[in-house]
């Protein structure tokens, strides 16, 4: 009997620990933690009935109806339910003639406990000991009651033996359930408090911004609390249980320490404003530290609330900044949200000349220069309200009347409820930037003496026309123009009144080409006319191009006016026509320069086309120009002498001419290589090579007495003559070669000295005064002023052969030879005649006074082994004629 009482009370005890188990499992899901508990209780009660009080057949007696009671109390309808269910089947399913009995108890047990339950809620009962006991005794009546529905021998057997101590048992034993059940009830309640009101306080310690700390005596962190860890010095695991001087630099940690200290000895709250490290980065605290009344581990300690005040010590930076600026160098408007004027600066009235008194209360439109449209300040208010900020340059008018740019930037202010409340507006008045930028682009991009287009403008809108072109498949043309002879207006005219030729040239051409094209100055005398989207027809465009060539030719062909001078003038225009991208700028440019190379070379004021054969032209030239530049460094110029002689038939001197000796075709003459070589730039080069080979040969002569009275003539071109370096080299040529100077005689041509006559005349000085002679070659041929010439320190004058070619038979030609002779004897010159090919041109030159002679009839270009054998040849015939004669 005693075995199976402590098994039921074990039971009671296991049903207790599974219930406060299963609370806490499934105490988040109501509907799971009742059933599973009305399992439970159906559980014990199977337990229960396989090891019961008393066993008769038929009959068992266990702990059942306390279980069931207090489930139906306890857990209500479902609970209740699902272990009656459970206990309910069991009991049948063991069967007997006990069977019926022992489910209506099981119903009862519950029931009761329902009714129990119910009773409570209304507030007709209530709980406790004594409550359950007697609960526990009117269960057990209510079973005893049942019993009698046992047959009669079992029935009362069970009260002869069982009655009294089946009620005086299992009725505390419902009260002792009860009250375990009560307690776990009460301890999972007051859990649950607990945990709620945690969860409040993390809660609401969580939604504060500040940082919660308990730091002991020692500066100990105890407790952290922040709901942005970031805003610490480590992490929140990392500060529990460890002293500030761990964490904060030892500066700040003995701060800190002094702090607690002194909040502690003094029993009240300090604060504080400091800057730490934190993981986000330098931040900005107010800290307020307030002791606690209880002991943590036997110290004292303090409570510390700290708040990151960083985005408002910045936001007073920011207003004291303001504050600041607001006084700043540029202008500054504060309007409300009508654009009302509250506030303006001192800038502001130095840049508009309004007063602050003359404009608060106004609007700022009074400010408007009235050169923007409706739809740009449209734009500008659309901007404005839709991001709240504009920036822009505008125009505006000063008090005075003037207008002036600005630039302008605009923020709005908005109260917290978006609304715009006003609009701050800093203003900078850019009229010295603007005018600096107009004129460094005009330095950029224009040609500042005749406000054209420069070349830099002009190859970014030829890139411009090209794509145009390419898309609308419509010609367009480029010209390039330049004004013939340009350099001599500049020579005897001047420098100004060349540039002011120029300037009426541009306004010219401009006239012509009409503001829908370019008319740019490439540079010199050079001008370029781009004319785009002419037609969409080859031979039409072509028409029209040729058409405003032609009209700048008639515009620049029109007298000038310049100052003291009526100058007529002309120019030469070449055309290239374009419609894709098949070319670049630079092919289209060297199109347009070969084209009106090509019309000054046909004779100048004259308009020429671009065609390919004038590019195999270029080609050939500038192989050529490779050609002379190897043959130069493989020594393949070689240098012949063509004798001069005197009317007596002697020699007198030598005329040194360069000849090309190429390796495949031969000798080349220099009318087919000096002008490619002159326009390559190799002409120095080449003059210094025959001037060197000149003075070698020319001290070999003055060394021996049958040669030393020759003379030898050399040609200078315009490049070796206004180089810097030509009178060093000249000199240079004759010291190292040892050349008497006043055997060696420069000939200059006309054209030459025209392009720079005073330094000609200056560097002919210095030569002569070292006794180098010079000779005007070609004469009569150019264009010489007969003041220039009187200056020249010349020696002597070479009729050209064009003037002796057609003696006798010329009238003219004589008259000019006749005229030549007749200046060099009024100057004391000597004079020489060139190109003399028979005995009639040469007893005509004798006749009429010019007695030295150089050509074909005497002797060809020659070596100078030749030369001295004509030489040695005639004094042999002089030595054998005067023996003869006997003179």
């Amino acid at each position: 009997m005693i075995l199976e009482l402590v098994k039921t009370a074990a039971l009671l005890l296991s049903l207790c620990l599974l219930q406060g188990i299963n609370t806490r499992l499934l105490g988040h899901r109501p509907h799971a933690a009742r059933f599973s508990a009305g399992i439970i209780y159906g559980g014990i009660c199977v337990i229960g009935m396989m090891t019961p009080i008393f066993f008769s057949p038929g009959v068992i007696v266990d702990g059942r109806s306390a279980v069931l009671a207090m489930a139906g109390f306890f857990g209500g309808p479902l609970v209740g339910s699902v272990a009656v269910l459970i206990a309910a089947a069991y009991r049948t399913l063991l069967g007997g003639t006990g069977a019926l009995t022992g489910v209506s108890i099981i119903c009862s047990s519950m029931l009761l406990g329902l009714a129990y339950r119910a009773a409570v809620g209304k507030g007709w009962a209530s709980r406790g000991p004594s409550q359950f006991l007697i609960f526990g005794v009117i269960v057990h009546l209510v079973a005893l009651l049942l019993f009698t529905g046992l047959p009669d021998e079992q029935r009362g057997a069970f009260f002869e033996a069982l009655a009294l101590p089946y009620l005086l048992v299992l009725a505390p034993a419902t009260a002792l359930l009860g009250m375990l059940l009560q307690d776990l009830e009460n301890r999972i309640q007051t859990e649950r408090a607990l945990a709620g009101s945690e969860a409040r306080l993390r809660a609401v310690t969580h939604a504060m911004p500040d940082l919660v700390l308990v730091l002991d005596e020692d500066g100990r962190y105890v407790e952290v609390i922040s709901q942005n860890e970031s805003l610490l010095a480590a992490e929140i695991n990392g500060l529990i249980g460890k002293c500030m001087h761990d964490v904060l630099p030892a500066q700040e940690a003995d701060r800190f320490l002094k702090l607690i200290l002194r909040t502690l000895d003094e029993d009240r709250p300090q604060s504080i404003e400091y800057d730490l490290q934190t993981l986000a980065g330098p931040r900005t605290f107010e800290g307020r530290c307030q002791p606690l009344d209880t002991l943590l581990d036997n110290r004292r300690a303090v409570l510390f609330l700290a708040r990151d005040i960083s985005e408002r010590v910045a936001a007073e930076q920011e207003r004291r900044i303001a504050a600041i600026a607001f006084e700043s160098q540029q202008g500054m408007i504060i309007t409300d949200a009508d654009t009302v004027m509250l506030r303006v600066n001192n800038a502001f009235t130095d840049i508009t000349g309004y007063s602050e008194a003359e404009v608060i209360g106004k609007k700022t439109r009074m400010l408007g220069s009235g050169r923007h449209s409706l739809a740009f300040y449209q734009a500008m208010w659309d901007d404005l309200l839709g991001t709240g900020t504009w920036q822009g340059e505008v125009w505006n008018r000063r008090k005075n009347g003037e207008t002036y740019p600005q630039t302008l930037s605009i923020n709005a202010v908005r109260n917290e409820h978006g609304r715009v409340t006003h609009y701050v507006a800093a203003l900078t008045d850019i009229s010295l930037r603007k005018s600096t930028e107009e004129e460094i682009r005009t330095l950029a991009f224009f040609d500042h003496l005749t406000q054209l287009p420069n070349r830099r403008l002009l190859t970014d809108r030829l890139g411009q026309a090209l794509a145009l072109s390419a898309r609308s498949s419509r010609y367009g043309a480029l010209m390039f123009i330049d004004l013939d002879d340009f350099r001599n207006i500049n020579d005897l005219l001047g420098h100004h009144n060349g540039d002011v030729l120029l300037q009426q040239a541009a306004k010219r051409l401009c006239a012509v080409a009409g503001e829908a094209n370019t008319v740019a100055r490439f540079g010199g005398d050079e001008f370029v006319v781009l004319v785009e989207e002419i037609d969409s027809d080859e031979d039409a465009a072509h028409e029209a191009a040729e058409s405003i060539g032609m009209r700048a030719l008639a515009a620049l062909k029109t007298p000038y006016a310049l100052e003291g001078h009526t100058q007529q003038g002309s120019a030469s225009v070449g055309i290239t026509l374009f419609r894709d991208h098949e070319r670049s700028i630079d092919e289209l440019m060297k199109q347009a320069d070969l084209s009106m190379n090509e019309a000054k070379h046909r004779g100048k004021n004259r308009l020429c086309f671009y065609d390919p054969v004038m590019q195999e032209t270029v080609t050939a030239r500038l192989r050529l120009e490779e050609e002379i530049r190897l043959g130069t460094a493989a020594g393949e110029f070689v240098v012949l002498y063509q004798p001069q002689f005197g009317g007596d038939g002697a020699m007198l001197g030598v005329e040194a001419l360069v000849r090309w000796q190429h390796p495949q075709r031969g000798f080349i003459s220099p009318d087919q290589f000096i002008n490619v070589a002159e326009r390559a730039g190799l002409m120095p080069a080449l003059g210094l090579h025959v001037l060197k080979s000149a003075c070698n040969q020319l001290a070999k002569w003055a060394r021996d007495p049958a040669t030393a009275g020759l003379s030898i003539a050399v040609n200078v071109s315009a490049q070796q003559l206004y180089s810097d370096a030509f009178v060093e080299q000249v000199l240079d040529s004759l010291t190292r070669s040892g050349a008497p100077a006043d055997r060696l005689t420069l000939e200059l041509t006309e054209s030459l000295l025209l392009d720079d006559m005073e330094e000609a005349i200056e560097r002919m000085g210095q030569l002569r005064t070292r006794g180098i002679r010079f000779s005007i070659d070609d004469f009569g041929t150019g264009y010489s002023s007969l003041s220039y010439l009187q200056r020249l320190p010349l020696d002597q004058l070479k009729i050209d052969r064009s003037f002796v070619q057609n003696l006798p038979g010329s009238a003219n030609g004589l008259a000019i030879v006749k005229a030549v002779i007749a200046l060099a004897r009024a100057l004391d010159l000597k004079v020489i005649a060139e190109g003399v090919e028979c005995a009639p041109q040469r007893d005509i030159l004798d006749a009429n006074g010019c007695h030295r002679f150089q050509g074909f009839l005497f002797a060809r270009p020659m070596k100078v082994e030749a030369v001295e054998a004509l030489l040695h040849d005639a004094r042999r015939t002089a030595r054998d004629t005067a023996e003869v004669t006997g003179t």
